[in-house]
């Protein structure tokens, strides 16, 4: 995507712009440092009376690095529209970004990013609708837990967090890690999702799986998932070397160069926050126990709409032919250039194939849902 006029680079992280051999040059110089509560008020009376639970207790305004107020070039007028919130639910603190009117649509980024990648189609998708972008469990402000990063688990943290904001039906898009989390919400709760759009991924137990020694191009690709799954080595080997193992992914998955100051925010939020490199891989960790929910799950095809996106210059038609395997109604989308950052690479094509995807939700949606809810606390 063009790159911003205003981009200085002022973090200090590497050029976007350059060869990929010179990110590396640059990467080795080591790696970078690192609101709206709107929960139930102290003492305030809870729903069913009596004394507030945990899960009522207000969390703290999100501040600084990783809130919407700290995010760096985002739209014109994007503050003015969403704020940054921590809910307790599910027994996780979570960090969501929140803004405009209409039925609920609930953004799940992908593997290393946070909320902030889908920053480039949220003004336009609020206009529409009532806009949440999580954090997942272990990534940018929420909670980095030890443990609860399968996929049903993951699923059981955004129900919990729509619950808080009063949605009982929504839509979800998922990006990335975001794709197999918004199949294991669709099929572990299809009560609650009315709509369902994915892209860039795989789906554990479901997508068949590339041979251990493989091309040198499939290898660049997929070469992170069995280093992310080992236990602590993979840690001490990028801790202080963020910038050469994220910009690497960021920079070989992409056929669009991402502007320097996004792979500088997601470095300094992955090599700043204590327990980010553990959180981050913890949905690697965590895939033997998701393939025997996939497995589970696969018996019983999805009933809603799915639609599936895929770069032109990654996946490609491979996210409809994966979907296909699971759900009955699936429309195929393939994003000419683009490669595997599809929200960040060609905001505008997602856009538009979200918005034709979602027209029958926002039609029937608009009116039933409340604007911009303030979650309970529940």
């Amino acid at each position: 995507m063009p790159q911003d006029p205003a981009n200085d680079n002022p973090t200090g992280g590497f050029d976007a712009r350059m060869p990929r051999r010179d990110v590396l040059r640059t990467a080795g110089t080591g790696a970078l440092g690192l609101g709206l509560g709107g929960l139930t008020p102290p003492g305030a009376a809870t729903p069913g009376g009596g004394s507030p639970s945990p899960q009522d207790t207000p969390a703290p305004t999100p501040e600084g690095l990783g809130t919407v107020h700290q995010a760096p070039h985002l739209p014109s007028g994007f503050t003015g529209t969403f704020t940054s919130r921590f809910v307790q639910a599910g027994g996780l603190r979570q960090h969501v970004v929140v803004g405009g009117n209409g039925p609920p649509l609930l953004l799940v980024h992908g593997w290393p990013e946070t909320w902030y990648a889908w920053r480039l189609v949220m003004p336009a998708l609020a206009r529409n609708f009532t806009v949440l972008a999580v954090d997942q469990r272990g990534i940018g402000l929420s909670d980095k837990p030890e443990d609860g990063y399968d996929t049903r688990t993951l699923a059981g943290d955004l129900v919990a967090l729509m619950d808080a904001f009063g949605h009982q039906r929504f839509a979800v898009v998922g990006h990335d890690t975001g794709m197999p989390i918004g199949y294991a919400l669709a099929a572990d709760h299809p009560d609650r999702v009315e709509r369902l759009a994915v892209a860039e991924a795989f789906l554990p137990a479901v997508t068949p799986s590339p041979p251990m020694v493989a091309t040198a191009q499939v290898n660049d690709r997929l070469w992170h998932i069995p280093f992310n799954r080992l236990t602590e080595v993979n840690e001490e080997l990028v801790k202080g070397r963020e910038n050469i193992y994220f910009g690497w992914q960021f920079a070989t998955k992409a056929a669009r160069r991402l502007p320097d100051y996004a792979v500088s925010y997601y470095v300094r939020m992955l090599s700043s926050q204590r327990n980010a490199l553990r959180g981050s891989f913890g949905w690697y960790r965590a895939l033997d126990t998701t393939i025997a929910q996939d497995e589970q799950r696969r018996k019983h095809l999805l009933s809603m709409p799915v639609l599936a996106i895929g770069g032109a210059k990654s996946l490609g038609e491979n996210v409809g032919s994966t979907m296909k395997l699971v759900a009955h109604d699936v429309q195929p989308e393939v994003i000419p250039g683009s490669g595997h950052w599809v929200a960040e690479e060609a905001p505008a094509q997602l856009l538009a194939a979200l918005t034709a995807f979602l027209a029958p939700y926002r039609t029937r949606g608009r009116g039933v849902q409340s604007p911009t809810a303030t979650p309970t606390g529940r």
